[in-house]
């Protein structure tokens, strides 16, 4: 029994190795996709949004489960729907748009703009104008919903513009770019089903994610101050700048408060904070 016991630890150490190793090759491409994510979901206003970002942003998701996967972050919720994405594209390839509008739509609107707005007028009322921590982090939420919808709307225009054909093309260019042609997408979901995506919760691993989102959530306060919210993003980047959503967070809002908050405006209140270690 007890050599079957050390079997069985070092089968598992073994695959801790792999998925480490597999992580450190990946890490440069997940940071760069984890801050686009966020850029798209309201943390940077684009000035136009073609295709080829659209295909960039389901590929970017998809390294972001990868990431997930590989380090064994518990799932609580679906955040990043990686294998859904690919699913997409190898759909959107053949000319199946509706979902992947459906996606987008799912993702990116349905926002509480109204609510919003109401929340923000009775907790000026009640502050009087001054300093109001709140108030500032509600303005902000608002700003963020307000750039997401606005990079949907984006999005949305170009996938409506040209004909079918042409949009089928550029999807296909798109998608080969990002190494997601049908083949190269069959194989990718057949590795998310390999043991090495599986889950295997691990000191080590849990370690990793814990460093690798505390660098990305100190990159993102750093430069938080950058950027005016509303402004439309250059034609012409200076490098990746982005605050941090905290996916899934709780309303842990204390009715004892003065201020009310419906679930809604709670979670975005917590998805404007620069916490990107809560988000791994």
């Amino acid at each position: 029994m007890y050599a079957r016991q050390a079997t069985s630890d070092e089968a598992t150490e073994m695959l801790v190795e792999q998925k480490l190793n597999a992580f450190a090759r990946l890490r440069p491409e997940f940071e760069a996709a984890f801050l686009f994510v966020q850029q798209v979901q309201g943390q940077e206003r684009f000035a136009t949004f073609p295709i080829e970002m659209t295909v960039r942003y389901f590929h970017a998701l998809w390294i972001c489960e990868c990431k997930d996967r590989l380090l064994s972050v518990p799932k609580t919720i679906e955040r990043y729907e990686g294998e859904r994405c690919l699913q997409l594209l190898r759909g959107w390839q053949e000319g199946e748009t509706a979902e992947v509008v459906a996606f987008l739509q799912r993702r990116l609107d349905a926002m509480p703009f109204a609510d919003l707005t109401r929340q923000i007028q009775e907790t000026h009322r009640q502050g009087q104008g001054g300093p109001n921590l709140l108030l500032r982090r509600l303005r902000h939420g608002r700003a963020v919903l307000l750039n997401r919808v606005m990079n949907l709307l984006q999005a949305l225009d170009a996938i409506f513009s040209p004909d079918e054909e042409t949009l089928r093309s550029q999807v296909r260019e798109a998608c080969h770019h990002y190494g997601h042609g049908p083949e190269q997408i069959e194989a990718q979901l057949a590795e998310l089903r390999s043991p090495l995506y599986a889950y295997l919760p691990h000191r080590l691993l849990a370690r990793e994610n814990m460093l690798v989102m505390n660098r990305l959530g100190a990159s993102a306060c750093a430069g938080q101050e950058r950027r005016l919210w509303g402004e439309a993003r250059p034609q012409t980047e200076g490098g990746p700048r982005a605050h941090v959503l905290v996916d899934g967070y709780r309303d842990l809002t204390s009715t004892r408060n003065p201020v009310r908050m419906s679930r809604a405006v709670s979670q975005l209140i917590g998805a404007s904070l620069p916490l990107a270690a809560s988000a791994g």
